[in-house]
């Protein structure tokens, strides 16, 4: 069995129609293809497609948006060439509305705040920077947060973002003092034993670009004590 079918089969759709299709990423999978030649979640999407329409040749699969390869979560991605168009309005015009959780291990001073931040990114070391006021080369970036449960060593927040800037809640919650469970390149001073991060994307809330449609989607966290622990 090839690896892309293997991965087809573990496969975790949340919605589909004729126009998008909505799938919840795993930790470690790449949206797009990289330097790494690892099969992203774009393939296998397509190759999911192409078996259960029986669809000959090519299969058109637009990408909307993208998750860190550490990250988990609601990742959406548009099946015609029109859909694509309408969606990537959408996120630009931010009439699409993300909601993130993540586990922290240093619970914020604020139950909950409004961060402002200007970010700078490095691409030599692929992190940005959190400034406190404008720097050149940075970008404002602002998200919104709450804590929604404590347990005795990790706390539970859940995340709108009102940008969306590269590595934005890495680093905005590392600028706090609340580092991500898991994100060493941000602070946190352990890594996870599967390389993931205990962030993700937990919601996705828009009007359908083609029907207008409203539509509401929830992604299930990773399965693992602590997630498991934090979501009872």
């Amino acid at each position: 069995m090839s690896k892309i079918v293997s991965e087809k089969s573990n496969l975790q759709v949340l919605y589909e129609d004729n126009h998008i299709i909505i799938v919840n990423k795993r930790a470690g999978d790449i949206t797009q293809g990289d330097k790494t030649g690892d099969t992203p979640l774009s393939e296998i999407v397509k190759a999911y497609i192409k078996d259960k329409y029986n669809k000959p040749g090519k299969v058109y699969l637009g990408v909307v948006h993208r998750l860190d390869r550490p990250t988990s979560g609601i990742v959406m991605f548009a099946k015609t060439s029109k859909a694509l168009t309408r969606l990537n309005k959408l996120f630009v015009d931010k009439n699409i509305r993300k909601t993130y959780w993540a586990i922290v291990g240093n619970k914020p001073q604020k139950h909950q705040d409004t961060l402002i931040h200007w970010l700078r990114k490095n691409p030599k070391n692929n992190k940005s920077t959190a400034f406190i006021k404008e720097v050149p080369n940075s970008k404002k970036a602002i998200l919104n947060y709450y804590l929604i449960a404590s347990l005795e060593r990790y706390h539970l927040l859940e995340i709108r973002l009102e940008t969306g800037r590269h590595h934005q809640i890495r680093s905005q919650l590392s600028s706090i003092g609340s580092p991500i469970k898991g994100d060493l390149k941000y602070g946190f001073d352990r890594s996870n034993k599967n390389a993931s991060i205990h962030l993700h994307a937990r919601e996705l809330a828009f009007n359908h670009p083609v029907t207008n449609n409203e539509i509401k989607i929830t992604a299930p966290t990773p399965s693992d004590p602590v997630w498991d622990a934090c979501t009872l």
